[in-house]
């Protein structure tokens, strides 16, 4: 009897359809994720003219899913750590789709900015699930470009909301594009029966003939017998405090990084959200 470390095994194994199958059903959630972000720029226009919203009111009204990411990726990221990333993934989905289908109900900004916030929630927390959970099947050597062609459902799925928008707005007014959020939702368990969990998870947890058959599928040529032990090494270095970020001189380059990171989620985030109304002005 052996006792195997799983992360040789995944960091060396071959590329293989099962990879291809983790990065496309992660790569949908993130088209979902995307779509019921992006869904507030292209009804923007409308609402502020059924409503009668300022431009500040507006801003507010769409900062509300922003902050609500922010609260779901810290609190759904550590809860997916206990309960796995498969079920943290599906309460994610469940919680901005539900939310996204009542936001077509709601009758005031007020409302309308209360299940924002809630979808929000959903879409901060299972954007870095679904980014962890390819990240942990992926090979070492392909770990990077697999989550960045991963990641790009999530444009995918702001062009999704423009083009579904460019039908359902004239025809069906501006609840209607919140209601097609009840589609991916009846996806889900679809998507949760052939979503894998993670194997470091299911070791951890002691459910290892589970791991041991996704092994085996994610690298049909491992050398994993029934009678082996499995295991998985944390590989996470020692904690240390944010204060490091700032020390030895790396102050300068922790708040450089800092300010691009800004710059672009605010060139993302803004453009989605404004760049409808400012063309609608054009003409």
């Amino acid at each position: 009897m052996r006792t195997l470390d799983i992360h040789p095994i995944i960091d060396n194994a071959r590329f293989s359809p099962f990879h291809w199958m983790v990065m496309a059903w992660c790569g949908l959630l993130l088209v979902f994720d995307g779509y019921d972000l992006f869904i507030y720029g292209v009804v923007l226009p409308v609402i502020m003219k059924e409503w009668g919203l300022t431009p500040l009111q507006a801003g507010a009204l769409g900062s509300y899913a922003l902050f609500g990411m922010m609260f779901g990726a810290l609190a759904f990221g550590s809860l997916a750590d206990r309960i796995g990333r498969k079920k943290g993934i599906a309460i994610c989905f469940a919680l901005f789709s539900g939310a996204t289908i009542l936001n077509g109900f709601a009758s005031s900004p007020s409302e309308f900015g209360i299940y924002r916030f809630i979808a929000g929630l959903g879409c901060g927390g299972l954007m870095p699930n679904a980014v962890a959970l390819m990240n942990e099947y992926a090979p070492k050597r392909l770990r990077s470009t697999l989550v960045a062609i991963m990641f790009s459902g999530y444009s995918l799925g702001g062009m999704l909301s423009a083009g579904v928008g460019i039908f359902l707005l004239p025809r069906f007014g501006w609840e209607s594009m919140f209601f097609a959020a009840a589609l991916p939702l009846l996806l889900l368990p679809v998507i949760l029966h052939y979503l894998p969990e993670s194997i470091g998870f299911l070791v951890r947890q002691g459910r290892t003939e589970e791991a041991r058959v996704l092994l085996k599928r994610l690298d049909p040529d491992c050398d994993v017998q029934p009678e082996d032990q499995l295991q998985a090494i944390d590989r996470k270095g020692k904690g240390a405090s944010v204060l490091e970020l700032f020390r030895d001189g790396l102050a300068v380059r922790t708040l450089a990084l800092w300010l691009a990171f800004f710059c672009c989620l605010l060139m993302v985030y803004a453009l989605s959200s404004w760049l409808p109304k400012l063309m609608a002005n054009a003409g």
